[in-house]
């Protein structure tokens, strides 16, 4: 399988405390696979995705490679960065809420997207809107679209974001911590559609997250982050069934205590049912 994105020594640097955020991280992302980073808070894993989009803030610096279309994207100016934002390589956010204009309705912001980036006509881009969320198995997708974002809950605008991936077809699909604001119907439901949206599109993903069941059913490759550094990776069955680093080893067994106590109180519960 070809690699869409590869990562050489990248070093992160944070210029007002001198600390070394990332410590030389290197990985590949085959195309039209998932690619899961996780790691506790403060492991590095957003920052590493986020100097792959280039929207980190001026005084963090890096250094290494990030090839991506033949070139390496750390070494391209602004103007070329935000060429590829949105259309090459897209950022699903971990609020959704701060993806959106908080004055404009859903639909308008759609259509302002589709018009900038893909350069169609307004009539064109609202039948994109409303395509898109109709595939989002959105009931009322005219409803959503005619909606402020405060109207909508924080799964409807996950699912407006990632309908706009949809018409957009990047190459890649960043989704940072999607699922941690939303309870667990909402969860499985984001999962669904990231599912679905990696089969009709087949794109590439890489998917952040301290969840290692949302990454189990989602990823096919996994990296494990500590403290900047990229301690274990490999093939998400394999990291998961077997883990090496001691690291690993622990998210692993904490995931299945948390499960396994997630069960005994729902059997307790069935048990204690007259």
């Amino acid at each position: 399988m070809m690699s869409i994105l590869t990562v050489n020594h990248l070093n992160i640097i944070d210029t007002k405390t001198n600390k070394v955020i990332v410590k030389d991280a290197s990985f590949t992302v085959e195309q039209q696979t998932c690619l899961g980073i996780v790691g506790e808070s403060g492991s590095g894993k957003s920052m590493t995705v986020r100097e792959i989009m280039g929207v980190n803030p001026r005084w963090i610096r890096s250094e290494g490679e990030v090839l991506f279309e033949n070139r390496n994207l750390l070494e391209d100016n602004d103007k070329r960065r935000r060429s590829i934002r949105g259309k090459k390589i897209s950022m699903i956010l971990q609020d959704a809420m701060t993806a959106f204009n908080p004055i404009e309705k859903i639909g308008a912001q759609m259509n302002q997207t589709f018009v900038q980036l893909l350069k169609v006509p307004k009539r064109k881009a609202e039948r994109l809107s409303l395509e898109s969320l109709e595939m989002m198995n959105f009931q009322e997708p005219r409803t959503v679209y005619g909606s402020y974002p405060h109207e909508l809950s924080g799964g409807m605008l996950q699912r407006c974001m990632i309908a706009i991936a949809l018409v957009m077809k990047p190459d890649v699909i960043i989704a940072d911590e999607p699922t941690t604001a939303l309870d667990s119907i909402n969860q499985l439901e984001v999962v669904k559609q990231f599912r679905s949206l990696k089969e009709l599109t087949g794109t590439t993903m890489i998917l952040i997250s301290h969840d290692l069941g949302v990454v189990q059913r989602l990823a096919d490759n996994v990296i494990v982050m500590k403290d900047g550094e990229i301690v274990e990776q490999g093939v998400t069955s394999t990291v998961f069934n077997d883990p090496k680093h001691a690291y690993t080893q622990y998210l692993v067994n904490t995931r299945l205590q948390l499960t396994n106590s997630f069960n005994d109180s729902l059997l307790s519960g069935v048990k204690a049912k007259p």
